[in-house]
């Protein structure tokens, strides 16, 4: 049979969404990325924008050098998809990834490359915003529930 103590634990996950009070007082926060708005989300926007045409415009100038083009090839694609807010996460930790092995294989242009490397680390891990294509697909939806 099962224990009734683990019941009422699920029983408090499902009536409280933000957070799970355990048994020990320890907190555990939501897991999946919020979308906020206003200025919080003005200011993912700004940060995604920036951050997405920067690299864009990054693979276009190593377009013609051979060495250079796969990672930053990768890093203009995943930039696009940030500009726009789809698979933030997925994209902000590839940028993340990327850049920092741009950072300590070449030489030059390391701080560029550190800076991406933190953009992108942040934005994946705050999530894409409410002004994102990821908030229409995966973000909260309001139901209104009739009253009988």
């Amino acid at each position: 049979m099962e224990d009734s103590g683990s019941f009422v634990w699920a029983l408090q996950a499902y009536c409280d969404h933000r957070t799970l009070k355990m048994e020990k007082g320890a907190f555990v926060q939501r897991l999946f990325s919020v979308f906020p708005n206003g200025w919080p989300g003005s200011g993912l926007l700004l940060q995604r924008g920036g951050t997405g045409a920067f690299l864009f415009y990054l693979g276009f100038e190593h377009f013609r050098e051979a060495s250079c083009f796969v990672p930053h090839g990768i890093c203009a694609v995943a930039g696009i998809l940030l500009l726009v807010g789809l698979w933030t996460p997925v994209c902000g930790a590839v940028i993340a990834l990327i850049e920092a092995w741009i950072a300590f294989s070449c030489a030059e242009g390391a701080g560029t490359s550190i800076l991406l490397a933190a953009s992108g680390a942040s934005v994946a891990m705050i999530g894409p915003g409410a002004w994102s294509i990821d908030a229409r697909l995966f973000g909260r939806k309001h139901f209104e529930i009739p009253q009988r």
